[in-house]
């Protein structure tokens, strides 16, 4: 068995090739890069590392020879349009390349209906639905990172954690959860040709994290909506499904996803 893992030095990729490397002998696990000097970690290790560009059909076609297992992970590109193609790029390297098992990051709960143009993901499950290859859809839900926006060191400093108005509540999860989930998919039977929605088991809300605020600051940080907030987030928000919820993550983890409070620390200065 062949584990071959795209965009594997970003901060996903990495973190799956850790957990792997748990469970797997690292013989079995190809680390896929647009710049193999950042990967030099991974030949230590005992990994093989190979040069992939999604941009660059031939690249992939080599780097995907005689692999059993697939992960790509999404392009990171700020165009939809050109990630689309590059994602395009990678399903058909796969199959031409022989690849049994495709496995792909997607997004969690996607509305139903007719695809919208612009929606990248449900359109490159579409993509692969269609090129005949068995497939594993890894819809995972927003990253709890996203606080990081939101002004949680001023909400400490000031006591007000303000938000633009809405009945808000989050199904987010950890990179480090999500890589947990994944790798335990990627050496188990019985997924192919499965979804999972890899998120919470159940949402928080914003009264929930200014308590959360309350606690690291030692003082009461008190939440309040403002609708004259300008925070590109909200838009963002709106948009997508970040209420509903699925136990596929902890059930793949075998354990709790990591709580909220240790969640958000990495975005939280030392209280002084």
């Amino acid at each position: 068995m062949s584990i071959l893992i795209t965009g594997a030095t970003g901060k996903l990729g990495s973190l799956i090739i850790e957990q792997l490397l748990q469970k797997v002998p690292s013989s079995q696990i190809i680390a896929c890069v647009r710049h193999t000097e950042k990967a030099e970690h991974y030949i230590k290790l005992g990994i093989e590392v190979r040069f992939g560009d999604y941009d660059q059909l031939e690249s992939i076609e080599m780097a995907f020879s005689g692999i059993t297992q697939l992960l790509l992970i999404s392009s990171s590109h700020t165009d939809d349009s050109v990630r689309l193609v590059q994602h395009s790029n990678v399903i058909a390297a796969a199959k031409k390349a022989g690849v049994k098992q495709l496995l792909y990051t997607s997004f969690a709960f996607p509305r139903q209906g007719p695809i919208p143009t612009n929606h990248v993901h449900r359109l490159t499950e579409q993509v692969i639905f269609e090129s005949g290859l068995d497939y594993t859809i890894l819809r995972n839900a927003l990253y709890t990172d996203f606080v990081g926006v939101l002004g949680l060191n001023e909400a400490i400093d000031s006591g007000k954690f303000i938000t633009y108005p809405g009945n808000w509540q989050f199904n987010t999860v950890t990179r480090q959860d999500l890589a947990i989930g994944t790798a335990q998919i990627l050496t188990t039977s019985g997924h192919v040709n499965q979804i999972y929605e890899l998120t919470a088991p159940r949402p928080w809300d914003f009264s929930e994290l200014s308590a959360i605020l309350s606690e690291l600051a030692g003082k009461p940080v008190v939440h309040r909506e403002d609708s004259s907030i300008q925070n590109w987030i909200y838009a963002f928000l709106s948009k997508i499904d970040t209420v509903s919820t699925s136990e596929d993550l902890e059930r793949f983890m075998g354990c709790p996803i990591t709580p909220l409070k240790d969640s958000i620390l990495p975005f939280i200065n030392p209280v002084k």
